[in-house]
């Protein structure tokens, strides 16, 4: 009798034991639903904060932190590109705004002045046909660069010999290097050094930075290339002295639309394309780009490939 007296007292302590754990257990998890409602509804910084022995309850806590963080990091992007999209848009809009205005300005021009010299009326027709290219160019490259960054470019990589490309590329403005009275100082080795790429795509981005280093570091009076290996890469650096791009700057140059008031990011005319589908292109091609300046001493970007043998 005294046995089953002890079973039943032990049987109650064990019922009000699991009532309580229950108990507990409910007023954590309504604790946690609304914190969390309060949280999200007030798209606060605070974490889910539980003091608790329960180790699954820990492991919860843990798990819907990370959401937290998760949740937050992703509002934040998407701010960034909004704000990206917008600026992207409004300089898009002013780089065909400006040349659509000279377009319509000269039609009306020659429309109002039918008797004008041929001489005159061929100049503003050029006019309009290199305004009417402009814009057809922008709007190109606004799409091409939607393309890679949707992932529905294709590029075929392949065994390319840089030194060839190289030299392709750096003839191809030495024109220009010399009507602008700067000196070239390049160096292509004569061991020919292969990459993993695209020609087409590295005959662009080399066409972007060269532009870029004439167009901005013409007051250093001096271009650079250079060719050469490092472990499993081939790189290329192209450099100037001219006026540089401040430090704060350089982390921001490549990043979508991106556009400064003194940026080498306008080289096409101020839309914050340039660069940021150099890069893109890069990338496609398993490389990688990067840029150092000591203004008016040393500006360079290098563009890292896949070495081949």
């Amino acid at each position: 009798m005294f046995v089953l007296y002890v079973i039943l007292v032990l049987l109650a302590l064990l019922n009000v034991l699991q009532w309580v754990t229950r108990r507990k257990r409910t007023e954590q998890l309504s604790y946690i639903i609304d914190k969390l409602h309060a949280i999200m509804d007030a798209s606060s910084q605070e974490q889910l904060l539980l003091f608790t022995e329960d180790a699954e309850y820990r492991k919860l806590l843990i798990a819907i932190n990370r959401l937290l963080e998760q949740n937050r990091q992703s509002e934040a992007d998407f701010a960034r590109t909004e704000l990206a999209m917008r600026k992207m848009l409004a300089n898009i809009s002013h780089d065909l705004k400006t040349p659509l205005t000279v377009v319509l300005g000269t039609i009306e021009t020659m429309n109002r002045q039918p008797d004008l010299p041929k001489q005159e009326r061929e100049r503003l027709v050029s006019n309009v046909h290199a305004k009417a290219i402009e814009i057809v160019e922008l709007i190109n490259r606004f799409f091409d660069l939607s393309k890679l960054e949707s992932g529905d470019k294709e590029l075929p990589l392949t065994r390319i010999h840089m030194n060839e490309i190289c030299r392709k590329n750096i003839l191809a403005y030495y024109d220009l290097i010399e009507s602008e009275g700067l000196s070239a100082n390049i160096d292509i080795p004569d061991a020919p050094l292969y990459a993993w790429g695209n020609v087409e795509a590295i005959d662009r981005v080399l066409n972007n930075v060269l532009s870029n280093a004439i167009r901005y570091g013409a007051g250093g009076r001096v271009i650079g290339m250079k060719l050469y290996e490092a472990k499993d890469r081939i790189l290329i650096d192209i450099w100037d002295k001219g006026k540089g791009i401040d430090e704060r700057e350089q982390a921001l140059i490549f990043e979508r639309m991106y556009t400064l008031e003194d940026s080498r990011n306008k080289s096409f005319q101020g839309s914050g394309l340039g660069l940021t589908i150099t890069k893109r292109l890069v990338e496609l091609m398993d490389g990688e780009i990067r840029v150092e300046s000591k203004p008016n001493e040393r500006t360079v970007f290098t563009i890292a490939l896949k070495r081949l043998s």
